[in-house]
Parts: C-alpha cells; sequence; structure tokens
C-alpha cells in the first residue's frame, strides 16, 4: 500500500493530547486496513505529523476523523527511505512507550557543491577527479557524524544532508570549510566546496516530502561563493541565543520563489 505522511496544525494540543489521539487512531486503523506507523510533535511549532500506511488518502482521513475528529490539513506520499532519511527513523521509537512524543519534523537541510568539478575533470582525469571526490566525500561524512547530521543523498560532486539540530548544520559547515581549508593546504589539488543550508517542514507547499526546504537550500547552495557557507533567514532564526554569529548579505531572488529570500553568512 501507499506511505502517506499528514501534518496538522494542532494549536494548544500537548504532548499528552497528541498521544492520546494517536492511540485512538491505532484502535481502529485495523478497521480500515491502515496502519498508523508513528508521528512527529513540535511543541514550538505547534505541528504533528502522522506516518500512515494505507489504501488512499482519503482512508487515512476517515480514520482520523472517525476515531478523534482532527483530520490533516495537508497530506502526501512519500517513500519510506526517504522518510528515514530525513527524519531518522518511521516507527514509533522506544521511548514512545514510556512518555509522549515531543519530537520535531523540522530540519535543517544542508548542500554541498564541489566547484568547478567538471573543469577538474577535464584536466585532471577521471582517476585523480574520482581521488579528490572521495577526499571531499570523506571530509564532508565526518564532519555529518561529528555533527549528528545524516546523508540523505549524493549528488555526484556534493551531498544532501538532514540535521534536526539547526545550529548543528552551521557547525558542521563551517567544520567543513575549516577541514578543507587544512587539506588545501598540503595538497597540490585544491578542493574548493560551496554550502547552502535552509530549515523547514517536511509537508509544507510541495508535493514532494521536505520539497521547498530543499528547493530552497539547493538554491542557496548555488549562490554561495567556493569556500563559504550561506544560510537562510530560518536557519538564523534557529540559531539565535548561541555562539554563532551572523553577517546579513541582504535579500536575493531565487528561482522558483516568488519572494526575495534574506541570506547569511555565519562567523563564530
Amino acid at each position: 500500500m501507499p506511505i502517506f505522511l499528514d501534518r496538522h496544525d494542532v494549536g494548544e494540543a500537548s504532548a499528552e493530547d497528541i498521544a492520546e489521539l494517536h492511540i485512538r487512531d491505532l484502535e481502529i486503523q485495523d478497521k480500515y486496513g491502515v496502519r498508523f506507523l508513528t508521528y512527529w510533535y513540535d511543541s514550538e511549532r505547534r505541528t504533528t505529523f502522522c506516518l500512515v500506511d494505507a489504501p488512499d488518502k482519503a482512508m487515512a482521513d476517515r480514520v482520523h476523523a472517525e476515531a478523534h475528529g482532527h483530520v490533516a490539513n495537508e497530506m502526501i506520499a512519500v517513500e519510506l527511505s526517504a522518510v528515514e532519511a530525513f527524519l531518522g527513523r518511521i516507527q514509533d521509537p522506544p521511548a514512545a512507550k514510556a512518555a509522549p512524543l515531543d519530537d520535531s519534523a523540522f530540519r535543517a537541510i544542508m548542500f554541498t557543491d564541489m566547484v568547478g568539478s567538471t573543469e577538474m575533470t577535464e584536466q585532471l582525469g577521471d582517476t585523480m577527479a574520482l581521488e579528490l571526490l572521495r577526499a571531499h566525500d570523506a571530509i564532508i561524512r565526518r564532519s555529518l557524524e561529528q555533527h549528528g547530521g545524516s546523508e540523505v543523498k549524493h549528488l555526484g560532486d556534493g551531498i544532501m544532508a538532514s540535521f534536526n539540530d539547526v545550529p548543528a548544520s552551521v557547525a558542521c559547515a563551517m567544520r567543513i570549510q575549516e577541514e578543507l581549508g587544512s587539506y588545501n593546504e598540503s595538497s597540490k589539488t585544491p578542493i574548493h566546496v560551496r554550502i547552502g543550508i535552509h530549515a523547514g517542514d517536511p509537508v509544507e507547499e510541495s508535493n514532494d516530502l521536505f520539497g521547498s526546504a530543499v528547493q530552497m537550500a539547493a538554491r542557496i547552495c548555488g549562490l554561495a561563493q567556493a569556500n563559504t557557507v550561506l544560510v537562510s533567514h530560518e536557519v538564523r532564526n534557529a540559531c539565535n541565543g548561541g555562539v554563532l554569529g551572523f553577517e546579513s548579505l541582504g535579500a536575493q531572488t531565487l528561482k522558483g520563489f516568488s519572494e526575495p529570500v534574506q541570506l547569511y553568512t555565519p562567523a563564530r
């Protein structure tokens, strides 16, 4: 059966309230051939996302309607592998048995891009270019592991990653640039990377999982200069109160987005 992820704007509902609604869904799901796999609740943004295995969207909402009356505000079809990559789980964690979940689905999405990779391959040949790509991948993956990031997809000359902690995504990006700087000091052939980060919810204005957040992060990465990190206003706001500082680069118009986007570069 298809897999869906739905979004509920829950207002003043508490974690305990949402846990009770989830239990009510589970109690009648078999009646409609539906399986509610897990959910995410965000007390700060007042949202809940349910992952459900159902014949179609209407049947998933029918369970919600009968169980408690709170139907979804939005719902999209998803692949379990993508949910696992972005959100880190596809079933209730063990902690859910002991206490209500307060586990946000809000994620920072980071793109890295190896600058001049095509020209590098033409100049150095496939073998040497592949060795540089391996060095690039090793540096980025090591930093992802250190900062709690999850690799979502390898893009050939870059990596897309997801973070449940937004400040950690910025710290990771800065660490990547520091490590690449150290690598370049001792390498005859330097590696130059640009990085872009945006943050958002899994179900917004697109029919794809994290569709608008992914598109925005990719566009921001495309604007970044070599050896730099660019982040969105949402990322900067999520880092307020931390040790990171940000320099405003003004508003930029990005392809696919009607409103200008305020961009920043991080600094310690």
